[in-house]
């Protein structure tokens, strides 16, 4: 059977449960035993497919085309395995399930409530297809005090009664903060964040201490006994300068160790910090750095374009070189500006996203690098943009653009008509705007001897994506003609994958969203030859 660990968080949000449960996953697996995460979101939302970026971060997207959180992304990353559309969850899905059923007369009549209906699903939704498994990871969103998530903490405490105490566990993270003015790290928020928890029947396992400093040993000890936990549970988490270091961290704090003493379990070997003590040294101390600017109407918000950054650090790491981040607004970026802040880059990558606002800025920084032969990456939206740059410059269609942002232009990009999905074709459509686009893995067939065919050294590949609109294949022949490369097309032909210019030293664009797919501890090749091209016009500069 397996055991369930429950990761809360309290005081404030974006501690950093996501990335603690994901050091917390890895060091288990690494271990030897078979973890799966999960994410249980209290919003009202279905998914987070419409919220704005601003808001929530990225939207992740998984092999089977879930729109999930980007905590999912962590998971993935940090131990190398695939989540699924099981693997997340939210009130609003929770809901729109019981209401169907509701519907559909499923509940015989009976009154339909929080307890325990909503409670019963959450629970299914814990369990389910968890066969096989040594440890259930589930992320708690939100803060422990929050209307919203009460619900789901009612749903934890009775889940561990019914498998019992000693096959679920409950950590909490907390913020421990210090005050420079009187010098000193206060444990008090702690203290009231369990006092909270316990007064909805849950008493914590572990608490994490997320701190700018050290935690003292009279503070550990007075969290202990305020909070009703062991000392040697009482875990520090001190900000790293890299996310990369967190699993070194919670191995020298034992955390993964106290888990298993927890269980009663022996363990059946020690995790492997090797890969992360090198990705940490290359991010933190190499002599050789590259900057790329990254180009996009949300850079302002960090974690708007999380697994980007984190591919092209992990890029980075695959060539040996510090990848420093310049982020752009593209909608602040004028004409005049683009020399002056592109001169000094070595690469530049525009990120995918949706609508017109900022769009000029990213065109005009699309003609830079493609005139000045500085290495171009193009995702999505970015590379629909890239084929309206060279349409409107190269092919002379003043007029050329995309439906989605003007009706009345030169269609280069429209909206999808129809595609395949697992056999059955589907349909383009407009009239909802959630969960309703190309999403998920998707094969491409790659042009034999084309760059991006060196790159994958395979013809034929799998990416993720998410897109609503696609490149107009009529133009094809005229692109072509001019040395735009339509390099990757999908199964049926009809659907462009991927371009790239033969006369830049590298210029590629892709549909689909190979960050998805990158983990620190395997490179994604796309990002891994991206950088090497920025590394090699820096050193030739």
């Amino acid at each position: 059977m397996a055991r369930y660990i429950f990761v809360t968080g309290g005081v404030v949000s974006s501690l950093g449960k996501g990335l603690s449960s994901a050091s917390l996953a890895y060091l288990l697996k690494s271990r030897g035993y078979k973890v799966k995460i999960r994410k249980l979101d209290p919003y009202l939302n279905i998914d987070p497919g419409t919220m704005n970026p601003f808001q929530h971060g990225e939207v992740f997207v998984t092999d089977d085309g879930a729109e999930t959180d980007l905590d999912l992304g962590h998971y993935e990353r940090f131990t190398d395995t695939n989540s699924s559309i099981l693997d997340n969850i939210t009130t609003g899905k929770i809901y729109s399930k019981i209401l169907d059923k509701e519907r559909s007369g499923k509940y015989f009549g009976n009154t339909v409530q929080v307890i325990p209906h909503v409670t019963n699903e959450i629970k299914n939704f814990i369990k389910n297809k968890t066969s096989g498994f040594d440890f259930i990871i589930c992320e708690i969103g939100g803060t422990v005090g929050d209307i919203e998530s009460l619900p789901f903490l009612e749903a934890i405490r009775q889940f561990s009664n019914d498998i019992g105490k000693k096959n679920s566990l409950f950590i909490h993270l907390t913020l421990v903060p210090y005050i420079k003015s009187s010098d000193e790290i206060k444990t008090k928020p702690t203290q009231h964040s369990v006092k909270e928890l316990r007064s909805l029947g849950i008493q914590p396992d572990i608490i994490i201490c997320r701190s700018e400093l050290p935690l003292p040993k009279d503070q550990r000890k007075k969290i202990s006994l305020f909070c009703n936990v062991d000392i040697d549970n009482v875990i520090e988490t001190v900000d790293v300068k890299t996310i990369y270091e967190a699993p070194i961290s919670f191995f020298k704090e034992k955390l993964d160790k106290q888990v298993l003493k927890y269980f009663k379990i022996k363990s059946k070997k020690l995790p492997n910090l090797k890969p992360w003590f090198k990705i940490s040294n290359t991010v933190l101390k190499s002599k050789n750095e590259v900057n790329i600017s990254v180009i996009g109407k949300y850079v302002d918000f960090k974690d708007a374009y999380k697994s980007i950054d984190e591919a092209l650090v992990h890029g980075g790491v695959a060539n040996n070189v510090r990848v420093r981040l310049n982020k752009i607004d593209s909608e602040k970026l004028g004409l005049s500006q683009i020399k002056d802040k592109l001169s000094n880059t070595s690469g530049i990558l525009i990120p995918g996203g949706f609508g017109k606002r900022g769009t000029e800025g990213k065109i005009e920084s699309i003609k830079f690098a493609r005139i000045q032969k500085i290495p171009f990456f193009g995702i999505c939206f970015g590379m629909q943009l890239s084929l309206i740059e060279f349409a409107r410059n190269i092919l002379k269609i003043q007029d050329a653009g995309s439906t989605e942002i003007n009706k009345k232009c030169t269609p280069i990009i429209g909206l999808i008509e129809e595609w395949y999905k697992d056999g059955i074709l589907k349909k383009g459509d407009l009239k909802k705007i959630g969960g309703t686009m190309r999403l998920g893995k998707y094969e491409c067939n790659l042009l034999e001897k084309s760059l991006i065919q060196t790159i994958y050294k395979s013809s034929r590949i799998s990416e993720r994506h998410r897109h609503r609109y696609e490149v107009n294949v009529n133009f094809r022949k005229k692109f072509e003609k001019k040395g735009l490369i339509f390099s990757g097309m999908s199964n049926n032909n009809k659907l462009t994958e991927t371009i790239e210019l033969n006369s830049h030293p590298w210029f590629i664009g892709v549909q689909f969203h190979p960050e998805f797919k990158s983990r620190p501890l395997n490179p994604h090749p796309l990002f891994a030859s991206f950088i090497k091209a920025a590394k090699n016009k820096t050193l030739n500069d």
